[in-house]
Order: C-alpha cells, then sequence, then structure tokens
C-alpha cells in the first residue's frame, strides 16, 4: 500500500481495520517490554547452561539496552523518510529471527550478539508505534488507544518476571531458558502478516535527515565507556581500560562538537543540543540518568540473590519479583492520576525517598535473615520500592517535557527516552562492578557463620580434632576462591580436596555449609550494593530540586509530543 501522505495528522482516514493495526502495534510493544525483563530471571540458567561469566551475564542485559538506545532516535527518523510501515516491518522480521537467533545460541558470545542485534531491531520497531497511532486513528480516539497502549506496556514488566520464571521451570522440550526467546517467533510470525494486510503506511512530509556520523560518534562512546567498566574486574583493570574510558570521554566530546556544527550547517543534529539551554531540562535529565543506572544495576544483582544466593527456583524468583510490579503499577497510576496534577516535582523527590526506605529496608532484611529470607518477607519492601519506582517513571518524562518549548518536545521526548536505555546499560555495568567486586570481599563472612556448626557437625561425625582444622580451612579457602570468581561455573582447585574415610558424610556437611555461606555472602553483598543505589536515588533527588516549584504535570497533546525523528 503506498504511504499516505496526504491526510492531515489530525484527521487521518477512519479506517475499518485500524483496531487490527492497533493490535499489531500493541504486540510489538508488549514483545520489546516483555524481553527487557523476561531475561532476568533467567540469567542463572544461562549461565549454568552456557558456562557464562559474571561479565557475560552483564552483556547478555546490557547488549539490548544499549543498541536500543544506540539506534533509538535514528529508526524514527528511517520511519518518517521511508515509511513508518515498511521500517516497523523490517523491525519486526529482524526482532523475530534475532529472538530465534538468541533461543538457539550455543555460547555467550552467540547470545550477546543476538541481543545487540534484537535491540538495534526493537529500536527500528518502537518509535513507529505512537507515530502509527498517531496517522492511524481520529484525533477523538487517540486518547483511548495511548491509554490501551500505556497500560498494556506497564503490564509487560509484571509479566516478563512471572513468564520468565515460569517458563524455565516449566524446561519445555528440554530447552531450559531458551522458550523465552523462542516464545516471540510465532508472535512475530503473525504480527508480521497482520502488519502487511492491515496496516496502513505514512510518512513525513518534511523528514528530517540522517544523521549517520552523529549516530557512529554516539554508539562509539557508549561501547567506548561500557566495555571496560563490564570487562574491568574479569581482567584485574589492566591500563587499556582505562585508556578506553579516556578515550569515550573524547569521543563524546568530539560528537558534542559535531552536533554543534550539524545544527549550524546542514541541520536535523542527532541531538538538539539547544535542549540544554533549559537548566531544569538538563538537570532533570540528568537525574533520570542517575535513577536507570541505579534501577538498571538492581533489577541484575537482585535477581542474582534470589536464585544464585538463596538458591531459589526461577519461578519462586519470577512470582516473587512481580510484587515489584504490583507496587509499581499503583505508585504509577496514583502519581499521575492524582499527585503529580496536585503537587509536581516533589512528587518525584517523594517517589526516590520512597524508593531509597525500599532499598534500605530490603537490605535490612536481607543483611539480617541471610540464608533464611522468604518470599514473604520481601513482599512489603518490594512494594515500597516499587511504589517509589512508579511514582517516578510514571510523570518524570512530562514533567521534564514542561520545562521546554513545544516545538521541542518531540526532541526532548527521545532525549528522555535513550537516557532510559543508557542509564540501564551503565547500571548493570557500574553496579556489577561494585557488587562483584564486594562478594569477592565479603567471603569471609559467610565461613565465619557458618564454622562454628560445621566444627560440631564434622566432630560429632568422628572426625579428629587435628582433621577438623584442615578440613576448616579447605572449605574457608573454597568459599573465598568460589566468591572471587569470574566464572561461577567453574570449580575452584581449593574445592576439588577429599576429606579423608567419612568421605560422603563430610561431603554433605561442607555442601550445605557451602550453601549458607554463600548466602551469606550474597545477602551482606546485596546489601552493601543497595547502599550504592541509595546515595545515586539521594542524588537524584536533589537534581528534581532544580525544576522549579510550579511545575506540574504537563497535558502535552499527542501531537506535540510525536514529532519527525523524535520517538516517544
Amino acid at each position: 500500500m503506498e504511504p499516505d501522505l496526504e491526510n492531515p495528522p489530525d484527521s487521518p482516514t477512519q479506517d475499518p481495520r485500524r483496531w487490527i493495526a492497533f493490535a499489531v502495534v500493541l504486540a510489538a510493544g508488549f514483545m520489546d517490554l516483555l524481553d527487557v525483563t523476561i531475561v532476568n530471571v533467567a540469567i542463572p540458567s544461562i549461565q549454568n547452561d552456557l558456562g557464562a561469566e559474571y561479565s557475560q551475564l552483564e552483556w547478555i542485559i546490557a547488549a539490548y539496552v544499549l543498541s536500543f538506545a544506540a539506534v533509538l532516535i535514528t529508526g524514527g527518523r528511517l520511519g518518517d523518510i521511508y515509511g513508518r510501515k515498511r521500517v516497523f516491518l523490517v523491525g519486526m522480521a529482524g526482532f523475530t529471527l534475532a529472538s530465534a537467533a538468541c533461543g538457539l545460541s550455543a555460547d555467550p558470545a552467540a547470545l550477546i550478539a543476538s541481543r545487540f542485534a534484537q535491540g538495534a531491531m526493537a529500536a527500528l520497531m518502537v518509535p513507529q508505534i505512537l507515530a502509527i497511532i498517531r496517522t492511524t486513528f481520529p484525533k477523538e480516539e487517540r486518547a483511548k488507544a495511548i491509554a490501551i497502549y500505556s497500560g498494556v506496556g506497564g503490564s509487560a514488566s509484571a509479566v516478563g518476571l512471572a513468564l520468565g520464571g515460569v517458563l524455565v521451570e516449566w524446561d519445555l522440550f528440554g530447552l531450559a531458558w531458551r522458550p523465552i526467546f523462542l516464545v516471540n517467533i510465532p508472535v512475530g510470525i503473525v504480527a508480521l502478516v497482520a502488519a502487511a494486510v492491515f496496516m496502513n503506511d505514512s510518512r513525513s512530509p518534511n523528514p528530517p535527515r540522517l544523521d549517520v556520523i552523529g549516530m557512529v560518534l554516539a554508539i562509539g562512546a557508549m561501547l567506548l565507556l561500557v566495555f571496560p567498566l563490564a570487562e574491568g574486574r574479569r581482567l584485574d583493570w589492566p591500563a587499556w581500560t582505562f585508556v578506553m574510558m579516556a578515550v569515550a570521554a573524547a569521543t563524546f566530546a568530539a560528537f558534542i562538537a559535531y552536533e554543534r556544527r550539524r545544527a549550524r550547517t546542514v541541520g536535523s543534529p542527532l541531538v538538539d543540543l539547544d535542549l540544554f539551554r533549559s537548566r531544569p531540562f538538563a538537570l532533570g535529565l540528568g537525574s533520570w540518568l542517575a535513577f536507570w543506572i541505579g534501577l538498571g544495576g538492581f533489577f541484575l544483582v537482585w535477581t542474582l540473590f534470589m536464585q544464585a544466593g538463596l538458591g531459589w527456583s526461577s519461578m519462586r524468583a519470577g512470582l516473587t519479583s512481580v510484587f515489584f510490579a504490583v507496587g509499581a503499577g499503583i505508585g504509577a497510576g496514583v502519581s499521575v492520576g492524582v499527585l503529580a496534577p496536585r503537587f509536581g516535582r516533589r512528587v518525584l523527590i517523594a517517589g526516590g525517598l520512597a524508593n531509597a526506605a525500599g532499598f534500605g529496608l530490603y537490605g535490612w532484611l536481607a543483611a539480617h535473615y541471610g540464608a533464611d529470607m522468604t518470599s514473604p518477607q520481601m513482599v512489603f519492601p518490594l512494594l515500597l520500592t516499587g511504589a517509589g519506582f512508579g511514582m517516578v517513571v510514571a510523570p518524570t518524562i512530562d514533567l521534564l517535557l514542561g520545562q521546554v518549548p513545544a516545538r521541542e518536545a518531540g526532541s526532548a521526548s527521545g532525549l528522555l527516552n535513550t537516557g532510559q536505555q543508557l542509564g540501564t546499560a551503565l547500571g548493570v555495568a557500574l553496579v556489577g562492578v561494585v557488587f562483584f567486586t564486594q562478594l569477592d570481599h565479603d567471603s569471609a563472612r559467610g565461613v565465619e557463620a557458618v564454622v562454628p556448626q560445621v566444627r560440631a557437625e564434622l566432630s560429632a561425625a568422628g572426625v579428629p580434632e587435628p582433621g577438623v582444622r584442615e578440613i576448616l580451612a579447605d572449605f574457608a579457602a573454597c568459599v573465598r576462591d568460589r566468591s572471587a570468581q569470574v566464572d561461577p561455573t567453574a570449580i575452584p582447585d581449593s574445592c576439588r580436596s577429599t576429606a579423608g574415610p567419612q568421605d560422603e558424610t563430610v561431603g554433605q556437611i561442607l555442601t550445605d555449609a557451602g550453601s549458607e555461606a554463600n548466602a551469606v555472602n550474597f545477602a551482606h553483598t546485596f546489601r552493601y550494593t543497595l547502599w550504592f543505589g541509595i546515595g545515586l536515588l539521594a542524588l537524584v533527588c536533589l537534581g528534581f530540586l532544580a525544576l522549579p516549584r510550579e511545575a506540574t504535570l504537563e497535558a502535552h497533546e499527542f501531537d506535540d509530543r510525536v514529532q519527525e525523528g523524535a520517538p516517544v
């Protein structure tokens, strides 16, 4: 079908098939948001199956959001230039193929590469969704369509956490974690066929130009920063990691210089730097980035704590995680519908403080109960953390858009969405450094917690005192070396020693003690890492103070939000 360039955006033809087309874009948006969260609860299963190192686990999560952030704005512009339906179909087809590649990956490197491709294809697909809604529905129906889209998107995180746990636990056809990606294949095929038949095409009559050099510089700066952060600990921080980070800063400076020059000459820069003339918007964007750094890292270490630390199944971890999503839904609904229009920036600050309080309570409970922590004990801190999260996420974009002129709202919205994805990727890398470094340093804590019980059980098993001392020394070395591992699936040499004639009995004692010591180490490391998150949230709250006191939720018209080349 030929692109529709004649109908003005405010009065598209009322195509009777528009709700079928809407169902297609709903499925696309749901698949994207589902794949952001569903992989978290499957990480331990992926680790055991593929023998992934900790740094590779970070990349499996970060690769998707990093490539999504890198291509997002350009993806929106490609739709404006070549037709939103056409680019949507390319993105959907690529996303489906990349999902298949993820599910069929034979090693961590293949999975990471497939996740990069999956994120890039999502960045082609997702920016078209709201633009398609804009050109498909008449003005009086758009609010309803956007409300449905927002509701489905909000539920995707909860569904992703629960569905990921269930699919891994069911081990369909002996495929373990792979169905979390393979499930996208039939959905993607159906959506492709439906989109080809029922979706109208459209493009901008005055599309912006592509900023290929700006995109390359932006991607280069991101990778040069994230790569050494993710790999540095594994390689013991060689000099080149610091050189790479310095080059990242230089590349970022070159990107800014190029964008300024392009704005003066060719036009259509990837990032409109004039947005940063608004001090409240600039500080608010910085706070938004810091918020996602803290929360992006939290999701990784939270999952590892429940499964690698406490030894929970994927299903138990996934179902427990739903309480966070429930809290987020409550916080988002109350903040947007009731609080933000009345209290403005104070809602963001209150949300950040509630999120920080939830972190603090969660950390205290983890350290206090250690290996004995249960799902019911997590309910309240997860609800509180989720509520604070929802109070920040839901109104922030609209409040920050109120700090820029309406004509720049589309560019600002695209920049905020890019900041969210980039912050998540940086959070996985930065918080991963904090968590795994502290896990190494915390190994003695777990040993001290279990040694008295182990000593008593070994003596009761008839092991003489010299043998007890030797076994305990080997046990301490084993726990320490396991905590320092960059490859959690490898067995350190210190853990291979035998214990004489009582091997079976002593082996069971040491296995149980090792699990408990590991849980204690993970619990205290988790608490330590949450303090890092609390510090970031404090900075976030300070940044939100830069917003004007009179700032309240802006009821931006949809047409102001979706501008050419500016995905929402």
